[in-house]
């Protein structure tokens, strides 16, 4: 089984930005069940279906697939709630590689950053650049900011 282990935070400052683009990102959701998310997302002309479970801790149950662009503006179309648009910079740092996502639309303002581990128990060293960390936070999930955007945060 696929397991997903990460640890979320805002970023504070731009000590991250090595000046690259990064990856313009659309990613939309067929089912909002905590039980059973299914994300549909389209990074140029690649694109995935995702599946995931239910968090316990900082883990959950991730399954990813890899399907045609075409195919996935089609189910982004069937999406429910509004759309993500982010670009998602990627940035090593003591071993581990972060996820900087730099949202944009109805989450305008909103950048955070992600790690994965290989277990819960897994000592990350946070950059400087790392600010509070919101992995319990449900608000921060992208299931959650298709429902409530940051910029209605009043939801």
């Amino acid at each position: 089984m696929g397991v997903e282990i990460e640890r979320k935070f805002l970023v504070s400052g731009f000590g991250w930005a090595d000046g690259s683009p990064g990856a313009r990102m659309t990613q939309g959701y067929l089912s909002l069940d905590p039980d059973r998310t299914v994300r549909v997302r389209l990074a140029g002309e690649e694109a995935w279906l995702t599946i995931k479970g239910r968090s316990k801790g900082l883990a959950r149950a991730e399954f990813e697939y890899p399907i045609p662009a075409a195919e996935a503006r089609e189910l982004l179309a069937l999406c429910t709630g509004s759309v993500i648009d982010k670009t998602r910079h990627r940035v090593e740092h003591a071993g581990h590689t972060w996820e900087i996502d730099v949202f944009h639309g109805d989450n305008d303002g909103l950048v955070v950053a992600e790690v994965e581990m290989e277990a819960e128990d897994t000592q990350v060293e946070l950059p400087e650049w790392v600010g509070a960390e919101v992995s319990d936070d449900t608000r921060y999930l992208n299931s959650r900011l298709v429902q409530c955007p940051f910029k209605d945060w009043a939801c």
